[in-house]
C-alpha cells in the first residue's frame, strides 16, 4: 500500500498511556499482529513503536499511576507550528495539558484539551513523519471526536488545525461533521450530548481496521479485552468497541466489501 498523505490538520499518530506495557503489546500483537521497537530509556522515556506490516503504525509507552489517568489512546494531529498552535488552542477556548516539548530528532509535541474537553495532541514533523500505513489490518482506519459540545468543538478545530469541515448529518438524533468530505473525509466529530454518559468525559476514539470484525472481537474477548459494543453493520463497514485488558477504549474496522 502507497504511504498515507498527511496534511497539516490531519490525524499523523496515535499512542496508547498503558499501565502493563508487557500485558498491552502481548495484546495487540496477537490481536493485530504488531511487532515492536523500543526507544532509548534516557532519550525517550521507554517509548515503544509498534509496527503492523513493517509500517509504523503506533505508539505505546507507560502510564505513571501517580497522574491518576486512566489508560487510554490518543490522537495526535499534524500542525507546522506547534507554539503557534499553542497560543490558537488557548484563544480558542484550550487547555494546555502538556507544553510544546521537543523529542530529540523527532520532532515536537504538546497535548491540549480542547473546546469540549477532549484531549488531544499535536504533532509538528521532524525525523518522525507519522503512521506510514492507514486503513489496512492493524493500521488506524478512522479517528471521531466523540463531543457534549458539538458546535465550540467543531469551531475549535477550525480555528486551532485549520479544518475544513463539511456537515455531514444535521438532524436532531445524529449531527457529525468530518475534516474533508466524502472519500476524502479523514476523521469526524459527533454530537454526544445525548448519549454520553456523565462520567465519561468527550474523547476522541481512534478505530483500528480488521479483516474480520467478528474474528477480532472473538480474539480480543479471548485475550482479556472486553467488548462495549459486539460487531454490527454500518454504513462504513462492520465495526465493534472494545476496551484492552487495562481498559484503554478502541474500536475495530472491516472494510465494506466492494459489490460487483
Amino acid at each position: 500500500m502507497p504511504k498515507p498523505t498527511i496534511a497539516p490538520g490531519d490525524p499523523c499518530w496515535v499512542d496508547l498511556m498503558t499501565s502493563d506495557p508487557e500485558r498491552s503489546r502481548q495484546f495487540y500483537s496477537s490481536l493485530f499482529g504488531w511487532t515492536y521497537e523500543a526507544g532509548d530509556e534516557e532519550t525517550y522515556g521507554g517509548y515503544v513503536m509498534t509496527f503492523a506490516q513493517g509500517a509504523p503504525v503506533a505508539g505505546m509507552m507507560r502510564n505513571d499511576p501517580s497522574t491518576g489517568q486512566p489508560d487510554a489512546w490518543t490522537t495526535y494531529l499534524r500542525v507546522e507550528d506547534i507554539h503557534g498552535t499553542e497560543k490558537a488552542a488557548l484563544a480558542a477556548g484550550g487547555q494546555v495539558l502538556m507544553a510544546p516539548m521537543e523529542v530529540p530528532d523527532q520532532g515536537h509535541m504538546a497535548v491540549f484539551a480542547d473546546a469540549g474537553g477532549a484531549v488531544i495532541g499535536a504533532w509538528q514533523f521532524g525525523g518522525h513523519t507519522g503512521f506510514q500505513l492507514t486503513g489496512e489490518h492493524g493500521a488506524p482506519f478512522w479517528h471521531e471526536l466523540h463531543t457534549r459540545h458539538y458546535a465550540p468543538s467543531v469551531k475549535f478545530y477550525q480555528d486551532v488545525f485549520g479544518w475544513n469541515t463539511s456537515v455531514m448529518s444535521d438532524t436532531e438524533d445524529f449531527r457529525y461533521s468530518t475534516l474533508g468530505s466524502g472519500k476524502e473525509s479523514r476523521a469526524g466529530i459527533m454530537d454526544a450530548s445525548f448519549y454520553l454518559p456523565e462520567s465519561v468525559p468527550s474523547n476522541w476514539q481512534i478505530y483500528f481496521g480488521v479483516e474480520d470484525a467478528d474474528a477480532a472481537t472473538t480474539t480480543a474477548s479471548s485475550l482479556g479485552g472486553t467488548i462495549i459494543h459486539p460487531p454490527e453493520d454500518t454504513p462504513f463497514g462492520r465495526m465493534a468497541t472494545l476496551t484492552d485488558p487495562t481498559g484503554a477504549v478502541f474500536k475495530i474496522a472491516q472494510r465494506l466489501t466492494p459489490q460487483p
